[in-house]
């Protein structure tokens, strides 16, 4: 027999509707998910003639620029004078090339002190 409680518990189960089973996690979803965040999306653009022209001679002239300022350095370094003793000095105290000898102590306008004290540095 059913008692009052039974028959409520009947209309619930009625009422409910079609039951579903659970729905289970999507592995495969959730994958793609990260494959989305950890794929680098570059979007290709069309570079145009003109803007890669005007860059690339952006670039010529800084080049050209650097070395013409270059040369002038070099230039104003081959004025200064300095003493072969004091080259001398320098390459055997320092124990280095001619070259690098000769290139601090023009750059230090010929005073071995400062050139010395920068080859230390």
């Amino acid at each position: 027999m059913a008692t009052e409680g039974d028959v409520e518990l009947e209309l619930e189960t009625e009422t409910s509707g079609p039951e579903r089973p659970p729905e289970k996690p999507r592995k495969h979803d959730s994958g793609a998910a990260d494959l989305e965040r950890v794929t680098d999306y570059a979007e290709e653009k069309e570079i145009q003639s003109s803007n890669l022209e005007t860059v690339m001679s952006v670039i010529g002239d800084r080049r050209s620029r650097e070395q013409k300022a270059k040369q002038e350095r070099e230039k104003e370094l081959a004025k200064v004078t300095i003493k072969k003793e004091d080259l001398e000095l320098i390459m055997t105290e320092m124990e280095i090339s001619r070259a690098a000898a000769e290139r601090s102590l023009r750059e230090h306008m010929g005073n071995v002190v400062e050139a010395l004290i920068a080859l230390t540095n």
